[in-house]
């Protein structure tokens, strides 16, 4: 019998950790919700998901596993996270998908340049405050009842080594992760006894479209991970996955996770160097 199937919703969705997340929740058997500003990569994304669930349902029927299989289902809505008229728009236009809520990812964020506070844009500020801080309370604001209702699911926090440990340059970023931090552990604590799980996922150094985003320089961005293998955001994606794998009953508090050539948040082993 065809039966309906856990739906996960992903924020950031349309590159880096959160792309390669969806890839990984739909080889595990889930329905996805896709929240990105992008449109025009959020339906690219949809398309290469949908081609992949048609192919992995072909196998499995093939198997003979299930042949009343359905290819798992893509959703998506473009718009921002920090802003609330967006999200409530979006959860009202998809009353019906979201009750099969089962797992939230807070993966949406990004970091703007890295020079000493005083020197900061208060527009950039902002916008660093607006998305990794507002954006990720007002989506699990908005979309905790459905899991409340069902008495489970498992949110996942994108947080990272910068919301524990402090460096020059990075001020406002670090505590807008450090925020991550607290929210996640404040949530867990609010949560006991629901059924509903809270991880906090805090990588190193990934190589991904975020050095762009903070930098606007792609020769900056490049030098970043120049000498040194970072990160994949596959690599994040699997940890994400095996989280959301463990029995009910367990709870990833939290999992930090660096490069082999990362030490500490300023201390990188590269070619011909020894940090």
């Amino acid at each position: 019998m065809n039966q309906k199937k856990p739906l996960a919703f992903i924020s950031g969705a349309s590159s880096g950790i959160g792309k390669a997340t969806a890839f990984s929740l739909l080889h595990q058997g889930y329905d996805l919700f896709l929240m990105a500003r992008r449109k025009e990569r959020l339906i690219e994304l949809k398309k290469e998901l949908e081609e992949l669930a048609i192919s992995m349902t072909h196998t499995a029927h093939q198997k003979q596993s299930d042949s009343e299989m359905a290819p798992s289902q893509i959703h998506f809505f473009a718009g921002d996270v920090s802003s609330l008229t967006e999200i409530e728009k979006m959860i009202q236009g998809h009353q019906s998908v979201f009750k099969r809520l089962s797992v939230i990812i807070n993966n949406a964020g990004l970091a703007k340049g890295s020079d000493p506070f005083h020197k900061n844009n208060l527009n950039a500020i902002n916008q660093v405050i607006d998305t990794n801080i507002k954006g990720l309370l007002y989506l699990t604001h908005q979309l905790l009842p459905f899991m409340l209702d069902k008495k489970e699911g498992h949110i996942v926090n994108l947080g990272s080594v910068a919301g524990r440990w402090v460096y020059p340059g990075g001020t406002v970023y670090c505590a807008s992760k450090f925020a991550v931090t607290a929210i996640t552990e404040g949530l867990r604590q609010d949560l006991l006894g629901t059924g509903i799980r809270v991880t906090n996922i805090e990588p190193g150094m990934v190589e991904s479209e975020f050095s762009m985003v903070r930098f606007d320089n792609e020769e900056k961005a490049k030098a970043v991970y120049e000498g040194m293998t970072p990160l994949t955001p596959e690599d994040i994606a699997d940890c994400i996955t095996w989280s959301l794998s463990r029995p009910k009953h367990v709870n990833i508090q939290e999992m930090i996770i660096y490069p082999t050539d990362q030490g500490a948040i300023r201390m990188v082993h590269r070619q011909g160097s020894h940090k």
